[in-house]
């Protein structure tokens, strides 16, 4: 498959395979430390991926022996003490909205996770789809351990849902890290792999997912979603129903029904 370099960024590059945006983190000296830059960068791109219908998935990666150390401290503490409360809570926004787009976007995103993966990156891996990691990956909701809540960034939301009330609670409330092993128990990586074997196992990933109708695999991703917030299983089941009448009568659905039907 042809790699097309289609990289704007300063913080990040995004390489082109397809219909499938490989963006990777590019601070390795900084443990891809998220820079008001790369918020900005990351918000943009994320934002832009919510109307986008040429991009099919997107893989997040990472340079270097860490996937994400969070924010950027060094740079972050003068400049956000330098901020009123009003200013603070527009950047605490623009921060958020990476999360909020990594939600909203059609997309599945697959998550490559080397190393650590601390306050802000943890929240990267968590509000992708699927996240595949290495042995030597640590996560941790770090924001209690420099005073602030734990709660940040959609943690609250997203975590509860991911690991269950009480690992997220005790993750939370002190800023443990999460290792590989227990990860995988819980389920929150669908596998752990060398980090020589990483991309091809991502990569797989991929190819299994571009095997789905496009319509169809944007709309499943929804349709978890929409499941995981339903009150209860008529709702989820509504909007099932809705998704699945609208995709019957798609061409999609004639032409691969047909080859199933065709199949020796």
């Amino acid at each position: 498959m042809d790699t097309i370099e289609d990289s704007p960024y300063e913080t990040f590059r995004v390489e082109r395979r397809g219909d499938v945006d490989w963006l990777t983190l590019d601070r390795p000296d900084a443990l891809n430390a998220m820079n008001v830059r790369m918020i900005a960068e990351l918000a943009e791109y994320f934002g832009a991926r919510v109307h986008d219908t040429q991009t099919r998935v997107i893989v997040l990666r990472a340079t270097g022996k860490a996937f994400c150390a969070g924010l950027d401290l060094r740079e972050m503490t003068g400049l956000i003490e330098e901020l009123d409360t009003a200013a603070r809570l527009r950047f605490q926004q623009r921060l958020s909205s990476i999360f909020v787009a990594m939600r909203r976007c059609p997309q599945p995103i697959v998550c490559l996770v080397q190393g650590a993966a601390s306050g802000g990156g943890f929240a990267l891996a968590l509000a992708s789809d699927i996240r595949l990691c290495t042995p030597e990956t640590r996560m941790n909701a770090a924001f209690i351990k420099v005073g602030l809540s734990g709660c940040d960034v959609g943690m609250s939301y997203l975590l509860p849902r991911a690991v269950g009330t009480s690992v997220a609670a005790e993750m939370l409330l002190t800023g443990s890290f999460l290792d590989a092993t227990r990860a995988a128990a819980l389920g929150f990586v669908t596998a752990v792999v060398p980090a020589a074997e990483l991309e091809a196992a991502g990569a797989k990933t991929v190819d299994s997912l571009l095997q789905a109708d496009p319509l169809g695999l944007a709309l499943t991703k929804q349709g978890l979603q929409v499941g995981i917030d339903a009150p209860g299983i008529e709702s989820a089941i509504a909007n099932e129903d809705r998704q699945q009448s609208l995709l019957s009568g798609t061409e999609g659905f004639r032409l691969r029904m047909k080859a199933f039907l065709n199949r020796k």
